[in-house]
């Protein structure tokens, strides 16, 4: 049981490359758990860590552990999630990670209807931009469109097609004329977005009569959410190009005005996914239905 106790707290320490994340996760002392890690390298003989002040990463021999005790882990972990299902109701954490305009139009409004029947399941949803690997992470589950799904994932359609809007205030058109085409976009303040997989700005995808574009607008601002976006637009200080469910309320107000219209097509909507070799813990699965059904 000890050299169990012990491999656990190895396997945890070089999935986080952190004593402290990893004490943490294991209600631990960071102290503590590095006497372990030292205990357990004198009895193998071998350094399984790397340490330095900024970081842990696992030895070569370490790394040969790793691979062979995480998917018996994982198969343990399995059979416990699977007797979990006894219960009468579900329980247990889903850590889900998503881009930020599915987290809060998809995945918020789906948790409005389904915590209040599971009291005992807990969500963590992580926003984030990046095609982050899930299996990796410890994520149970990702969201993105349907085109940035890998294959070897069980996908689950929770959304519509999504389809753009580029905006503007009142009092910027009454500085700057009303774009045309796509290609007058060069003459305007353009509102932009930093992604982290992109590296650069992030495109506006445009079409017209199946001529495709992509716009790097010039501009004085460049944010990485939609919340500064969105009132940077209402502010005047530029042209937006955000998803068109969260400009629309403002459009029907007067206070923003919608441009190009005929020049932003539809993109494949959101999908869940997840492993197809892993375990679908009782709760996740709950989650996926409570989604799915929200897109029929």
């Amino acid at each position: 049981m000890q050299n169990f106790n012990d491999l656990a707290a190895f396997a945890a320490v070089a999935r986080e490359r952190s004593f402290t994340r990893a004490a943490a996760k294991l209600g631990v002392s960071p102290s503590a758990l590095s006497q372990t890690i030292r205990n357990l390298e004198e009895r193998v003989g071998l350094r399984l860590l790397t340490r330095t002040t900024r970081s842990v990463a696992p030895t070569e021999a370490g790394e040969r552990l790793l691979r062979t005790l995480a998917p018996r882990f994982e198969e343990i972990e399995a059979e416990l999630a699977t007797l979990n299902e006894l219960r009468e109701k579900p329980a247990g954490t889903v850590r889900i990670t998503a881009g930020e305009h599915p987290a809060i139009s998809v995945l918020q409004p789906a948790l409005k209807r389904f915590l209040p029947d599971y009291p005992d399941v807990q969500v963590e949803i992580i926003v984030d931009y990046g095609l982050t690997d899930i299996v990796a992470e410890g994520y149970d589950a990702g969201v993105r469109m349907g085109e940035q799904v890998a294959k070897d994932m069980v996908a689950v359609r929770i959304g519509p097609d999504i389809r753009m809007a580029v905006v503007g205030s009142p009092a910027y058109f009454a500085r700057f004329p009303v774009p045309e085409t796509a290609h007058d976009l060069a003459a305007h303040k353009c509102i932009n977005m930093r992604l982290p997989t992109h590296g650069g700005l992030f495109p506006w995808g445009l079409e017209k009569d199946g001529r495709e574009v992509k716009v790097r607008g010039d501009g004085q601002l460049v944010f990485n959410n939609l919340g500064m976006r969105l009132s940077s637009a209402l502010d005047g200080l530029g042209l937006a190009y955000m998803p068109e469910d969260q400009v629309l309320p403002y459009v029907s107000a007067g206070r923003l005005v919608r441009v190009l219209e005929d020049w932003c097509p539809y993109f494949p909507g959101y999908h869940l996914y997840y492993p197809s070799r892993r375990h679908t813990s009782p709760a996740l699965s709950l989650l996926v239905d409570v989604l799915r059904h929200r897109n029929i």
